[in-house]
């Protein structure tokens, strides 16, 4: 078994002045969004369109801007609510101390989901037709955040058998081997749900197929990885031996499936 190599979270200190690997992962994540939204633009039916007006590389850069907002807002209040409620509802201002930690992904994306809403509607394009277009570019900035919870050795998994040859001891969760729970979502939900969202988004579909293959992608994904992940203390396993990420994906696996079936239904 491997022992975690106790990586420092911070990369650059200057003075009070420190910048963590986890906010850089973050900055690597929207680089690689930035990107990637680029080169969509030249995939059908985007390079094609003129109504209400041309994709510009101009319209990602407003896109990136409001949903980073998304991003942390929603990740911030959707930790608070799902994970934390009664803690939060008495101690209200500590969910503005982001730099205290605490991000939900459910949450983040709702928040996503919520700016492009408004994007979409103050440039007059089909809200599905903007997350068709950001789909596949998001999961390699998960995989990017994943990387982040590996330096700073949180997230680890749970208890795995000390023959495995990847098993690894985090000294902050004590000296048992465990599964590397954020390599598992790395490869899962980051690089083989690109991947996959990638090559199926390169051939014309009809709107709203691409969104819902990213939401049954992704919630299939992290339910499976959750069964690795050591469930929060503070929560434990939940009904039917369930995590509670693993319950906040059902209802996106089902969201995902019913909006595949029903963009497959309608006229190209």
């Amino acid at each position: 078994m491997l022992i975690y190599p106790q990586i420092n979270p911070i990369a650059l200190q200057v003075g009070p002045l420190a910048i963590h690997w986890y906010g850089i992962t973050y900055l690597v994540a929207f680089a690689l969004f930035f990107w990637l939204a680029t080169q969509r633009l030249k995939h059908e039916p985007y390079a094609s369109i003129t109504q209400p007006a041309p994709w510009t590389r101009r319209d990602i850069e407003d896109m990136l801007f409001y949903g980073v907002l998304g991003v942390i807002v929603g990740g911030r209040l959707g930790y608070c609510l799902f994970y934390k409620p009664g803690y939060y509802l008495t101690h209200p201002l500590e969910i503005l101390a982001i730099w205290q930690g605490g991000m939900s992904f459910h949450g983040g994306m709702l928040g996503v989901i919520l700016a492009m809403i408004w994007w979409a509607h103050t440039r007059q394009r089909p809200w599905l037709q903007v997350t068709d277009l950001i789909a596949p570019c998001v999961p390699l900035g998960l995989a990017s955040g994943r990387v982040g919870n590996f330096i700073n050795g949180e997230l680890w998994g749970r208890l795995a058998d000390p023959s495995l040859p990847w098993a690894m001891v985090f000294p902050a969760a004590g000296p048992e081997p465990r599964h590397p729970s954020q390599v598992y979502q790395f490869l899962l939900e980051g690089v083989l749900l690109f991947v996959l969202l990638w090559l199926y988004a390169r051939k014309p579909r009809k709107m709203g197929q691409v969104s819902g293959a990213f939401l049954t992608g992704y919630g299939l994904f992290r339910f499976i990885a959750e069964y690795f992940r050591e469930p929060d203390a503070f929560l434990g396993l939940q009904a039917l031996g369930l995590s509670r990420g693993q319950w906040l994906c059902v209802p996106m696996i089902l969201a995902g499936v019913l909006m595949w079936l029903w963009a497959s239904k309608k006229r190209a």
